[in-house]
């Protein structure tokens, strides 16, 4: 063994301390951290060390030269996106996901698919879900979509008699998918799939909202007869907006057409009372998106994709080798999707929902919620803003009320980095910024605070 690491060995209790230790001091300055440093010169490029240091060299090297550029993505006023942190629960799994360091893709090892499907199980009846849907893990939302885009287009070959995972894509002949205000990861997954991204169809949306228009639906999908595909929207990304999925669902009576459901971020809302209204119907799905390093605030990469159909599932991600599992009636993950390799990402997300349940998370939900709406409010209120959009879960939609040009909007972003996050959008062509609740973190505390700045901010610009 090469002596370095028999060393680091030796001493690895020693080493996890001070690791652990360095990690308690970021978490601990995270609220008083800048929250986007300035864009400063990177350090220049070291070259690869021959003999290494060891591991005590390499974490004071990254603190001294990589920590303090990083951004406080993980803390309560990172508002850019929708970016979840990580609970304490979840990092204590996600550290022990790396101990363990399971390939959770095969029944041959050990119990990290169980450990998987109990997870997947308690998220299917956090959402509402019937058993029906089986679920995956999978990196994040964009891959969530595909995978569910994926089994779709086989469902398509099985309503035409073939098969696209055998014959291609092109078996298919032209493909329809028809969407209102579809999140830009799904022209991406078209794309991959070789469907393309000409084959997504807008439908026009409700008057002042992102919410596809049922009736439009209906005479799209009447103007070309033959089966299609539908992405609803259970909480656009700009304004939370939610498509009437019952709604959708009853047009399937004179419509041959796979619904899936695109519910990164909004699937949460069925943890609120108040909001559950919102994905009423998300079952009737026949494949579901929902990103969980968002807002069940687990480390990124994380999401699951759920599906009614996981024959079509296996059949599009079958992966024949004398070494994997084998499909069977219940198919090894590596059966499922695109991923032969991966983490035991389930194991986080296991350990936030064992830690805190449903009202833990439901707390989250509702104090991000109360946060979003605050803001809206106090932007309402002052001259220097106009919200784009009402605030209907934890999404504000905004913009300068005076010329909001982007160059502008770009200067009031800089000035606000320091004490809070918030990324750039264009709403019904007019330039603004968004702020997402999603950490576990964000108290009204912050939400004054990121007030403050951003009249500071406006001032400043002016």
């Amino acid at each position: 063994m090469d002596r370095t690491l028999a060393a680091d060995l030796a001493r690895l209790p020693d080493l996890l301390d001070a690791t652990r230790r360095a990690a308690a001091e970021a978490l601990a300055a995270l609220d008083g951290r800048v929250v986007v440093p300035s864009a400063p010169e990177p350090p220049a490029p070291e070259p690869l060390p021959g003999p290494g240091t060891g591991t005590e060299s390499a974490l004071a090297a990254f603190r001294e030269r990589w920590e303090p550029r990083l951004s406080a993505s993980a803390g309560p006023r990172y508002f850019g996106f929708v970016t979840g942190g990580a609970t304490p629960a979840a990092l204590a799994g996600d550290w022990l996901t790396a101990v363990h360091d399971q390939n959770s893709n095969s029944s041959m090892d050990g119990a990290g698919q169980d450990l998987e499907r109990e997870t997947v199980g308690w998220l299917r009846e956090l959402f509402g879900l019937s058993d029906a849907h089986t679920g995956t893990f999978v990196s994040g939302a964009t891959m969530s979509n595909t995978t569910g885009l994926a089994i779709a287009r086989e469902w398509l070959g099985e309503r035409l008699g073939v098969s696209p995972a055998e014959d291609g894509a092109a078996s298919l002949g032209p493909v329809r998918v028809l969407s209102g205000a579809p999140h830009s990861s799904i022209a991406k997954a078209l794309s991959f799939l070789g469907l393309g991204r000409s084959s997504l169809v807008p439908v026009p949306t409700l008057p002042g909202r992102e919410a596809v228009d049922p009736a439009a639906l209906d005479r799209a999908l009447a103007d070309t007869p033959g089966p299609a595909v539908v992405v609803a929207n259970a909480g656009t990304v700009n304004t939370v907006d939610f498509d009437d999925l019952p709604a959708l669902a009853a047009l399937r009576p004179r419509h041959d057409f796979w619904l899936h459901t695109d519910a990164a971020f909004g699937a949460f809302a069925a943890l609120s009372p108040h909001h559950a209204h919102l994905t009423e119907g998300l079952d009737a799905s026949d494949s579901v998106c929902v990103d969980l390093h968002k807002w069940l605030n687990v480390p990124y990469d994380s999401a699951v994709q759920f599906t009614r159909r996981r024959d079509l599932q296996a059949r599009v991600f079958q992966n024949s080798a004398a070494y994997l599992g084998p499909l069977g009636e219940h198919p090894d993950l590596v059966h499922l999707t695109p991923e032969n390799s991966r983490r035991l990402r389930a194991l986080a997300a296991w350990f936030t929902l064992r830690a805190y349940g449903r009202q833990g998370h439901r707390e989250i939900v509702e104090r991000n919620i109360a946060g979003a709406r605050a803001l809206g409010a106090a932007l309402e209120e002052d001259s220097a803003f106009t919200l784009l959009a009402p605030v209907r879960l934890n999404v504000v939609c905004f913009t300068l009320a005076r010329d909001p040009d982007p160059a502008r909007l770009t200067a009031l972003r800089e000035a606000l980095s320091a004490e809070a996050f918030v990324t750039p959008t264009v709403h019904e062509g007019t330039a603004g910024l968004r702020a997402a609740f999603s950490n576990w973190r964000t108290t009204q505390a912050d939400v004054h605070r990121t007030v403050r700045a951003l009249r500071a901010a406006a001032r400043e610009i002016a």
